[in-house]
């Protein structure tokens, strides 16, 4: 547990915490444990300025403040070891206060808006093995009791692990759109509403076909695909429930969700040889850099290959 921060700050900076923590709970509804985070971090940083600045701050004192102080302030936290994360959080809190000193015409806040955010490291993703992706999308294994609401999430399912699809650009598919029991191709609208081409298994279109062959709505050609159970437009919510629910039956990690699902994709691709640009086209990322992070979720087969080809790793075992 973090022992708390003594707190040195003037008077009046005292009073305009206490009114900013008013106005973050009352009006802007933050939680309890929000405002507990908010308030430490900005503690943190009055602590740091009573002696980088002498004295304990004042408004004045803060609206003073020039980015040298700051980067001062976030040097001194990097040399406590925090990270890159808890760095970004506590920075928010502290620009909350001062954009609230701001509009009470007590602060210039230019300095914090310009400081950039500390780069937050990339968290490598957590793709299933692929016995566990293959039994998430079985639809023998869905526990709706519905049977066309098993069928829909397994085809879901199927599309986000055997094309790589994100649970947004298969919940946006219209009924015109659905693939055939051969598979085919599928015209994809992702991010920033560029468009792609993946390629259907016959697997997934036959997921398809079990779900529209039992759902109980006419779907007009130019209608969403996959439809709760009133009938409107699927949300990823109950997608996100239904997997929760699944993982939890067939003890899969909390790390199971249905972006785990294209993460699995890439992963298991590359694991089989798979292009890294092919599997950057197929996912639809702007950059290669995005899609290089699946190498390092790979690293165990590229170390096999490593023992495997390389002459100085295959060296004679010592007789017994």
């Amino acid at each position: 547990m973090t022992a708390p921060v003594l707190v040195i700050a003037a008077p009046d900076t005292l009073a305009r915490i206490e009114a900013w923590e008013e106005h973050l709970g009352a009006e802007r509804r933050l939680s309890p444990k929000t405002l507990e985070a908010y308030r430490r971090d900005l503690d943190q940083f009055l602590a740091f300025l009573t002696p980088h600045i002498g004295n304990p701050p004042k408004v004045a004192d803060l609206s003073a403040l020039r980015m040298a102080d700051i980067r001062a302030f976030m040097a001194s936290r990097r040399g406590e070891g925090v990270g890159a994360r808890t760095l970004a959080r506590g920075l928010a809190g502290i620009r909350s206060f001062i954009a609230f000193l701001e509009r009470e015409g007590l602060a210039n806040g230019a300095a914090f808006r310009a400081m950039r955010t500390p780069r937050q490291p990339k968290t490598l993703p957590r793709p299933l093995s692929a016995p566990d992706a293959l039994r998430v999308v079985d639809e023998d294994e869905q526990l709706d009791e519905a049977p066309w609401v098993a069928a829909r999430n397994a085809a879901v399912l199927a599309l986000l692990y055997g094309s790589g699809l994100r649970i947004s650009e298969a919940l946006s598919l219209r009924r015109a759109e659905a693939p055939s029991v051969e598979g085919g191709v599928l015209r994809v609208t992702g991010k920033g509403g560029k468009t792609r081409l993946v390629p259907v298994l016959p697997v997934v279109g036959e997921a398809v076909a079990d779900y529209l062959r039992l759902c109980p709505f006419v779907l007009a050609p130019d209608s969403p695909l996959f439809r709760g159970v009133r009938g409107g437009p699927l949300k990823a919510r109950l997608i996100q429930l239904a997997l929760a629910r699944l993982r939890g039956a067939l003890g899969l990690p909390d790390s199971a969700t249905p972006h785990a699902l294209r993460h699995s994709f890439a992963t298991h691709l590359l694991a089989n040889g798979g292009d890294l640009r092919a599997i950057q086209e197929l996912l639809g990322h702007a950059s290669l850099s995005t899609t290089q992070i699946y190498t390092a979720v790979d690293t165990d087969r590229l170390l096999a290959v490593f023992e495997k080809a390389h002459p100085r790793a295959q060296k004679a075992h010592p007789q017994t």
